[in-house]
């Protein structure tokens, strides 16, 4: 495994002698808009190993992406070589459909400390509750970035992440101008908790194995792909290709929805996420 290797696969080529906040900062946008949060080696019919040599073949060689257990995994690996006071999180997502957070931890997040402040860095949450630069661990301040307002609210040692929605325009959906979440009084999207007890790596294990066999959870229900871009954020999810231009018009984003058919979405892999796979995928 080779850091030089690793800065070419994101197209990162600026001094990184120092271990500082701005060094890090665009490391870890480099790494969102070349390293794509997808699950699709679950339906190609591949296992997700969760080691570091595996995970770097993959990401780095094969120019593939991940998910959160082994894209994060990856940045940690990276961020340690690059002497970083850094340590793995657990996290719990929110799922808006129980309108609660997950009994058992399901999510991995990092966190950095510089000059005596503690930053969350989460390169791998995918869609459009990505952060797009690390956020200082701090309760009850907004912490505005272009994907929206991001904030923490920390009570009792547990820490809760969350962001204020955006207005979305999409223009195909009618003759008239569709919008949709308004945003006013409580409209925050939850995302995650998490405490900051620090993990292991081999603390995921059974989640990884769990992930890949448990019909229920949506990275087994759906094939997912998605890359933050300079302007937005472009997502395949089954057949549906969804772009996003982040606070198009003031505090909306455009959306654009696409179907796609079977030979479409390996060309859009190819050509928008720069995915060849080795093996058939069945969105």
């Amino acid at each position: 495994m080779n850091i030089q290797e690793y800065f070419r696969r994101i197209s990162y080529n600026k001094p990184h002698k120092d271990a500082d906040l701005q060094t890090l900062t665009a490391i870890f946008q480099h790494h969102i808009q070349a390293i794509p949060f997808e699950n699709l080696s679950m339906h190609c019919g591949e296992t997700i190993e969760l080691d570091l040599q595996s995970i770097y073949n993959k990401i780095v060689k094969k120019k593939r992406g991940g998910w959160c257990l082994e894209s994060n995994y990856l940045l940690f690996w990276v961020l340690q070589e690059l002497g970083y006071d850094i340590c793995i999180l657990g996290g719990n997502s929110y799922e808006p459909a129980e309108k609660a957070y997950t009994a058992e931890i399901n999510h991995i997040l990092m966190k950095v400390v510089l000059q005596g402040n503690s930053y969350i860095v989460d390169a791998s949450f995918g869609g459009a509750y990505q952060m797009w630069q690390p956020l200082l661990l701090i309760s009850g301040k907004d912490q505005p970035q272009v994907p929206g307002i991001f904030r923490f609210m920390e009570d009792n040692g547990t820490w809760y992440f969350e962001k204020v929605k955006r207005k979305h325009y999409i223009p195909e959906q009618s003759d008239t101008p569709h919008f949709t979440d308004t945003p006013g009084l409580g409209n925050i999207r939850k995302i995650y908790r998490f405490t900051l007890e620090p993990r292991h790596i081999n603390d995921f294990q059974a989640l990884n194995t769990f992930l890949q066999v448990s019909p229920d959870n949506i990275l087994q229900k759906k094939s997912i792909c998605s890359l933050q871009t300079t302007e937005g954020l472009l997502a395949l999810v089954g057949w549906t290709l969804t772009k996003i231009k982040y606070n198009y018009t003031e505090d909306t984003d455009l959306v654009h929805i696409t179907t796609l058919t079977d030979e479409e979405v390996e060309k859009t892999l190819k050509d928008k996420f720069n995915i060849v796979l080795e093996n058939k995928l069945v969105p």
